[in-house]
C-alpha cells in the first residue's frame, strides 16, 4: 500500500497543478500522510530550477499549516484521532514517557523532527497533546521546515540532478548530524 501511495505521489510531479498537489501533500504529511513532500519537491525543482524558491515556499507554508492541524488533533482529538495515528507509526509505547518530558525539550523536539527524517506528524500531534505553547510550536515549525525545504531547494538549484542521490539518501543523516551538533553546542555553552 505504501508503494502505491509513493507512486501516486511521484506521478503528480508533471501534473498541471503540481504546486497544489505539493501543497496538499505537504499539508497532510504534517499530520497523517506517510510520504514526505520531498518526494515531489525534488523532481519538481530539477524540472524547473527557476521555481525552486516558490516550490520550497509552498511546501513550507502548507507544512506549517498542516502542522497546526496535527497540533489541533493532539490538543482536541488525541484519543479519537491522534492515538491511532501514532499507534500506526509504532509510537504508542513511548507516548506516556514522551509526554512527561516533551515540553522540557519542545523547541528541540520540533526543530529536530522538522529537519530530520523523524516523522514530523508525531511531533505535531504530541505538541498539541502536551499543550506546548502554540507560538513556540509555530515559530519552531517555520524555522525547522524552512531550513529543510530551502536547503533542499538551494542544493537542487545550485547543483541540479547530480545532487539528487545525495539528497534522497544522505540529507536526512546530514540534518540529523547538524541538529546533534547544534544541541551539543548549546549543552557545552550551558555547562561553561
Amino acid at each position: 500500500m505504501l508503494r502505491k501511495i509513493y507512486d501516486w505521489t511521484l506521478g503528480k510531479v508533471d501534473h498541471p497543478r503540481a504546486l497544489w498537489v505539493l501543497a496538499f501533500v505537504s499539508f497532510i504529511e504534517s499530520s497523517v500522510f506517510p510520504i514526505p513532500p520531498d518526494v515531489l519537491m525534488i523532481p519538481m525543482i530539477i524540472a524547473r530550477p527557476s521555481r525552486a524558491w516558490l516550490i520550497a515556499g509552498v511546501a513550507l507554508v502548507a507544512s506549517v499549516l498542516g502542522g497546526m492541524l496535527g497540533y489541533a488533533i493532539g490538543a482536541f482529538a488525541f484519543e479519537a484521532i491522534g492515538r491511532p495515528i501514532l499507534e500506526s507509526l509504532g509510537k504508542e509505547g513511548a507516548m506516556t514517557a514522551f509526554n512527561t518530558r516533551f515540553n522540557d525539550f519542545g523547541f528541540w523536539a520540533v526543530l529536530t523532527a522538522g529537519v530530520t527524517p523523524f516523522p514530523y506528524k508525531v511531533i505535531t500531534i504530541m505538541s498539541g497533546w502536551t499543550s506546548m505553547p502554540l507560538g513556540t510550536f509555530v515559530a519552531t515549525s517555520i524555522l525547522a521546515r524552512g531550513l529543510r525545504f530551502f536547503i533542499v531547494a538551494f542544493l537542487l538549484w545550485k547543483f541540479g540532478a547530480p545532487i539528487r542521490d545525495f539528497i534522497e539518501k544522505r540529507l536526512g543523516l546530514m540534518f540529523t548530524l547538524f541538529v546533534a551538533l547544534l544541541v551539543g553546542g548549546f549543552a557545552v555553552l550551558k555547562v561553561l
